[in-house]
C-alpha cells in the first residue's frame, strides 16, 4: 500500500512510500506502519510516538508539530488524527456490505437496530447488527466492548461480514463514536434518529453540543438520495428535516400521514394491538412486546425494513414473531403469584421515566417496585433527576449500585436519594441482595423493573471488573421465590392477605360463604352478618373436609 493512495496532500517525495498497515495503539505497531497519536481524554497518544517507532512504525500521524525529527521516519500533521484514522481504515477495508444503516438518538437504538434486524432475518435477507449488544448475523452473537467501535476493528468486522456474504448492516452510531470521527469514510443508505435526552453531558457539556454530534451523521456520512428516518413529532425534527432539504436526502416519518400513520391501540394483558395506516391502506399489527414505547421502535424499524426493499405486506406478516430485545423491556421468567420482574437498560432520566410510564399504563392497577442506581464518573446532575422520577413513578424503591467505577457508591447513593422520600426508599448497596430482596416481597399481581444495567453482563468497581449478570440473578431469584409458593394462585393470595403461613401442599377447590353447599377441599369463608354469623358454621365446614375456613 502507497501512501498516495490512502492519505491526501502527501508531498511527492513521499508519495510512493510502502505501509503494511495502520494502528493506534503504540503495543499494536507491526513493521512499516503508520501510528496515529490520537490525544484522548485521559491518553495522550503523543507519548507513545518513541515505543510506537520501536515496534516498527515508519509513518507517524499527529496534531502536534513533532520537532526532534529522525530522519528514518515520516512525520506527517493532521488537523483530525481521529477523522484520518477513520478515512484510511474504510479506505483499506474496499469492500464491505452492499448497504449500511446507522441508528442513532439517546433512547430506543438497540430496540430499533434489533427489531429491524428480525424483520429482515424472518424475510431471509442477509442482515448483520452491530452495536451494545454485540455482532449479530446467522443466529451468532459476538459481545462488543463498545457501541459504536473504533474504525480499525469495525473495518475488520465488516471485511468479515462481506466474507458472510451479508447484505445489510445495521449499526447503533452513539454521540461519542459520532463526535470522535469513527464512521467517517463510510456512507450510510439508511440513517435513522429516535429522540434526544438528557444524557452524556459529562462529556458533551451541553445539550446544544450534545444534538450537533448526533446530527453529524446526517450531515456528514449521508449517501445522496439516502433516507432519513424519524418521528415527525419530535422537538429536533425541524432541524432534520432543514439538513435533508439542504443534502438531497429523502426523509420519511413515523406517526404522520405522510408516512406511517397509528390509526388505534390497545393492551391485551403483555400483548399489544395496533392499526397502523401506510400509503393509504389499513393492516394489523400484533406485538407480543411490553411497552407502548415498543410502538414507535416497531414502526421505525417497519419504515427501514420497507425502505430497504421489503414489502409492507411481508413486513406486517411476521411483526408477531418479533421477540424482546435483551435487557429492553423484557419479562424475565415466571412467578407462581402472577407478579411479573421487567430487566430494562434504562440509564437516562428520560428512559427511566418512560419505563415507569409504560408499565403503568400497560399494567394500571399493579403496584410497581424498582431496582436501579446511577453509575460512577459519569454525568453527576442527572442522579437527583432519576431519584424523583423514580419516587413519583414507584410504590418501592430499591436503591442499589450500577458500575460505581472510581467513584464512592455511597456517595453516588447519596446523591440519588436527595430526589426520594425515605417511606418508599430501602437502600441495599449489593446489587444481587436488591434484587433477590425486591423479588422476595413481590406480592401477587406486583411489578418489579431492575433498571439501568440491561444486557451488559459485568459490574464495574474501577480497579476490578467482575461478573455480573441481572438476568440470572433475577432468575436465580425467581427460583427461590417459586420454591416458598404454592402451585395454587388462590392459596398465594390467602397466604398475603392473611400473613399466616399455610401449607403450600393444601389443596383448595372453590370459594364457598354458604356453609350448605362447602365440600371437600373448598376453602370457607365465615363472614358476620346482621342476621347470620358465619363464625357458628366453622366446625361444620371442617367436618365436610374443606381445605380452610
Amino acid at each position: 500500500m502507497q501512501l498516495k493512495d490512502y492519505i491526501p496532500n502527501v508531498d511527492k517525495k513521499n508519495s510512493k512510500v510502502f505501509f503494511s498497515g495502520i494502528s493506534f495503539s503504540s503495543s499494536k505497531v507491526k513493521k512499516n506502519n503508520i501510528f496515529f497519536a490520537i490525544k484522548g481524554t485521559k491518553v495522550d497518544g503523543n507519548n507513545f510516538i518513541k515505543k510506537a517507532i520501536t515496534k516498527g512504525a515508519k509513518i507517524i500521524v499527529s496534531e502536534k508539530k513533532i520537532i526532534k525529527k529522525n530522519k528514518n521516519i515520516i512525520y506527517l500533521h493532521s488537523s483530525n488524527v481521529r477523522k484520518l484514522l477513520s478515512e484510511v481504515s474504510y479506505k483499506i477495508l474496499a469492500k464491505k456490505p452492499q448497504k449500511l444503516i446507522a441508528v442513532t438518538g439517546t433512547n430506543g437504538k438497540s430496540s430499533i437496530a434489533d427489531f429491524y434486524y428480525q424483520i429482515l432475518n424472518l424475510n431471509l435477507k442477509k442482515v448483520a447488527s452491530v452495536g451494545t449488544l454485540g455482532v449479530r448475523y446467522n443466529n451468532k452473537n459476538k459481545p462488543l466492548s463498545n457501541t459504536t467501535l473504533d474504525p480499525i476493528q469495525l473495518s475488520s468486522i465488516l471485511k468479515d461480514l462481506k466474507k458472510q456474504k451479508i447484505e445489510y448492516v445495521i449499526m447503533e452510531a452513539s454521540s461519542h463514536g459520532l463526535k470522535q470521527n469513527r464512521l467517517d469514510g463510510l456512507l450510510f443508505d439508511i440513517g435513522i434518529f429516535t429522540n434526544l435526552s438528557h444524557d452524556h453531558l459529562d462529556y458533551h457539556k451541553n445539550l446544544k453540543n450534545y444534538l450537533s454530534s448526533k446530527l453529524y451523521l446526517f450531515k456528514e456520512l449521508m449517501k445522496k438520495k439516502g433516507t432519513i428516518i424519524t418521528d415527525a413529532n419530535i422537538p429536533q425534527f425541524k432541524k432534520i428535516e432543514k439538513i435533508s432539504l439542504k443534502k438531497n436526502i429523502n426523509l420519511d416519518v413515523i406517526l404522520s400521514k405522510k408516512g406511517i400513520e397509528l390509526i388505534s391501540h390497545r393492551f391485551e394483558n403483555e400483548k399489544q394491538v395496533l392499526k397502523i395506516r401506510f400509503k393509504n391502506k389499513s393492516y394489523d399489527v400484533f406485538l407480543n412486546l411490553i411497552g407502548e414505547i415498543q410502538i414507535k421502535n416497531i414502526l421505525m424499524a417497519i419504515l427501514a425494513a420497507n425502505k430497504s426493499g421489503l414489502k409492507i405486506k411481508k413486513i406486517i406478516k411476521v411483526i408477531h414473531q418479533i421477540k424482546p430485545v435483551e435487557g429492553r423491556l423484557e419479562n424475565i421468567g415466571n412467578i407462581r403469584n402472577n407478579s411479573k420482574v421487567i430487566l430494562d437498560y434504562a440509564h437516562t432520566p428520560a428512559a427511566l421515566e418512560l419505563a415507569l410510564i409504560n408499565l403503568k399504563k400497560q399494567f394500571p392497577f399493579n403496584k410497581i417496585n424498582l431496582v436501579f442506581g446511577c453509575g460512577g464518573n459519569r454525568d453527576t446532575k442527572k442522579r437527583k433527576i432519576m431519584g424523583k422520577i423514580a419516587e413519583k413513578h414507584s410504590d418501592k424503591i430499591y436503591l442499589t449500585d450500577d458500575n460505581p467505577r472510581d467513584e464512592n457508591p455511597s456517595k453516588i447513593r447519596k446523591d440519588i436519594k436527595r430526589g426520594i422520600k425515605r417511606t418508599k426508599l430501602c437502600e441495599i448497596p449489593n446489587r444481587k441482595k436488591a434484587i433477590y430482596e425486591a423479588i422476595k416481597n413481590l406480592n401477587t399481581g406486583d411489578l418489579l423493573l431492575v433498571a439501568g444495567k440491561g444486557h451488559e453482563k459485568t459490574q464495574d468497581y474501577g480497579k476490578k471488573i467482575i461478573f455480573f449478570s441481572d438476568k440470572q440473578i433475577i432468575l436465580e431469584s425467581i427460583k427461590l421465590k417459586n420454591n416458598s409458593l404454592s402451585k395454587d394462585f388462590k392459596l398465594n393470595i390467602i397466604n398475603e392477605q392473611s400473613k399466616s403461613k399455610i401449607s403450600n401442599n393444601l389443596s383448595i377447590k372453590n370459594i364457598t360463604i354458604d356453609s350448605k353447599v362447602t365440600k371437600k377441599n373448598d376453602i370457607f369463608f365465615a363472614i358476620k352478618g346482621k342476621k347470620n354469623d358465619g363464625n357458628k358454621f366453622v366446625s361444620e365446614v371442617l367436618q365436610k373436609k374443606a381445605s380452610l375456613a
